[in-house]
């Protein structure tokens, strides 16, 4: 117990540390902000609170199932709460209503295709993951295929979505951290990376799980207060926000119109694409399924997330357009006080400013507490799936050939958190200046392109082989990240050049078809005997998936 209380507070301490430094390192930045006394105490309460979560979370961890799923012990309602948790991240919060404040309808096509994914999570997939998988979505990928090869591909598929999703978090988290403290933007992303360190390594899914529930209960219950404050400015009348918004905007009633978007309608295409096939690719989404005891607990965690989560981008839409008229006429919240300007904190900080603007510090303090509650949630989500695909499919099944010792399983874990973390705070402070919202649909684009194609196919095609995913795979991965490199996103505003080489924002209109493409082209040209037996074998794949038969294998290390 000693150890264990040791080897828990020693890194709270060094962060606490590190981060009392790097203040004092840049007490004249901190000066130049001003500081909200009401903010920070109840950020610092919800910080203090996960901490105690993951304490003792840790205590229940005793084995790699429960660090991994939580021996499958959690409630469809309360995996649903955290799904709902895991999905309603930054992007949605910050990212979309800035996204509705600058570009009005065109936010509310990210809302829509984001909310439109989840009927085909729980048509589709949500039963059959959970009959056929154990603890990452390789076990699915790779239950009629070549273990070692198909589990690699996937397992750096995974990771390369979840670096990318880190990026939205970081970027968010380091905003509001820098608004909040007013520390430089580079020390409030390591503060974060710090944090989520902690409780990927000593909380597992038990703490992950358990701070995604809370936040989506905080999150629901701010966001409702706040749609509530703000409408009503309007005498709770939507004919009044939508006139005033229309009015108070730069585009007047441009915004009630898809804009750039439909302007372009590759990129809108690629974009619902992404959104809607993407979010089916999400290992830290997909991974939650795991955590509850069955199938039926598995549909029944989709169908509670559903509605949460159709609620909260509801909520959503009324925060952006209430932003434009209260946020947007006030020059207190733009530097200089010019309108023209930029806003305070950055231009994903809208809804923060709304809290402020319709209830003062009290309620700025809780919303801003519920934004970092949001983003500790998906990071930890996110740093879980990826330490699993090291440690579970990388180091045991591929390296270790599934007989690695439990302890060294864990050390390996760890590792991968810290690692995880400090490619995290790196990609965060390279991508600052990027609008949260647009950098998630870059990640969704990835996910449709990488994991997306290989997971359905290897459950509905009885004609998939371990030669076709792995080419698949690795053209829809090396299509989606070429592209996103090469885009106007990165290629212009990150690298600096003129002109993007691929002129679209979004891949996945082309990397997912080139991934469906050389899955099937390298599986029907398959004539190996391997492939062969992989095709007979697709028959037990489906008994088990449709009916549950050795399903309780899934909770078993």
């Amino acid at each position: 117990m000693k150890q264990r209380l040791r080897n828990f507070i020693l890194p709270v301490l060094l962060s606490t540390f590190a981060a009392r430094a790097m203040a004092g390192d840049v007490i004249q930045s901190v000066e130049k902000q001003p500081i909200n006394i009401t903010a920070i105490s109840m950020f610092l309460v919800f910080v203090v609170t996960t901490l105690g979560i993951t304490y003792w979370a840790a205590s229940k961890t005793k084995s790699m199932d429960d660090f991994y799923t939580a021996g499958g012990g959690i409630s469809g309602f309360q995996n649903g709460l955290a799904l709902a948790g895991d999905y309603m991240s930054a992007a949605a919060l910050l990212g979309v209503t800035s996204m509705i404040f600058f570009n009005g309808f065109d936010g509310v096509l990210y809302s829509i295709s984001f909310f439109v994914a989840w009927p085909l999570l729980l048509f589709l997939f949500a039963e059959r993951i959970r009959n056929l998988g154990r603890i990452t979505i390789s076990d699915i990928a790779s239950f009629r295929l070549d273990q070692n090869r198909i589990r690699t591909m996937t397992a750096f598929g995974s990771l390369t979505v979840v670096c990318f999703y880190l990026v939205v978090q970081m970027v968010g988290a380091g905003q509001l951290i820098q608004l909040l403290f007013g520390l430089p933007y580079n020390y409030a992303v390591i503060a974060v990376g710090l944090l989520m360190a902690v409780y990927v390594t000593f909380g597992g899914m038990v703490a992950t799980t358990w701070v995604q529930i809370i936040k989506a209960g905080l999150l629901l219950l701010g966001g409702t207060l706040l749609a509530f404050l703000a409408l009503s400015k309007f005498g709770f009348s939507f004919d009044l926000l939508f006139e005033k918004a229309v009015a108070a905007h730069r585009d007047g009633e441009r915004i009630l119109l898809p804009s750039k978007l439909v302007a372009d309608p590759l990129s809108l295409i690629s974009l619902a694409l992404g959104l809607v096939f993407g979010t089916a690719g999400l290992p830290h989404i997909l991974m939650r399924f795991f955590t509850v005891p069955d199938a039926k607990q598995a549909r029944k965690s989709v169908f509670v997330a559903t509605g949460f989560i159709g609620f909260f981008y509801l909520i959503v839409a009324v925060l952006g357009l209430a932003a434009i008229v209260i946020v947007g006429q006030d020059p207190a919240f733009y530097e200089g006080g010019n309108l023209a300007g930029k806003l305070i904190g950055g231009g994903n900080m809208p809804v923060m400013h709304l809290a402020k603007a319709v209830g003062g510090d009290l309620l700025l303090g809780f919303i801003s507490a519920v934004a970092f509650a949001t983003i500790l949630a998906v990071v930890s989500g996110l740093t879980m799936a990826g330490t699993s695909a090291i440690s579970h499919d990388l180091y045991v099944m591929v390296v270790r050939k599934g007989k690695a010792d439990a302890r060294d399983e864990r050390r390996v874990s760890r590792i991968a958190s810290v690692g995880i973390g400090i490619v995290a705070v790196v990609l965060g402070i390279l991508f600052k200046d990027q609008n949260i919202a647009f950098l998630v649909a870059l990640t969704f684009g990835v996910a449709a392109s990488v994991n997306f194609p290989i997971l359905v196919l290897s459950m509905y095609w009885k004609g998939l082989t371990t030669r076709g995913a792995l080419i698949g795979g690795i053209a829809g991965l090396v299509s989606a990240v070429g592209l996103v490199v090469l885009s106007p996103a990165v290629w212009v505003k990150v690298l600096g050049n003129t002109d993007a080489i691929f002129p679209y924002d979004y891949p996945a209109i082309i990397s997912m078809n080139v991934a469906f493409f050389f899955t099937w082209l390298g599986s029907v040209t398959d004539r190996s005997h391997g492939a062969r037996l992989e095709r007979e074998r697709f028959d037990d794949q489906l008994i088990r998936a449709q009916t549950g038969v050795g399903a309780a294998q899934a909770v078993n290390h």
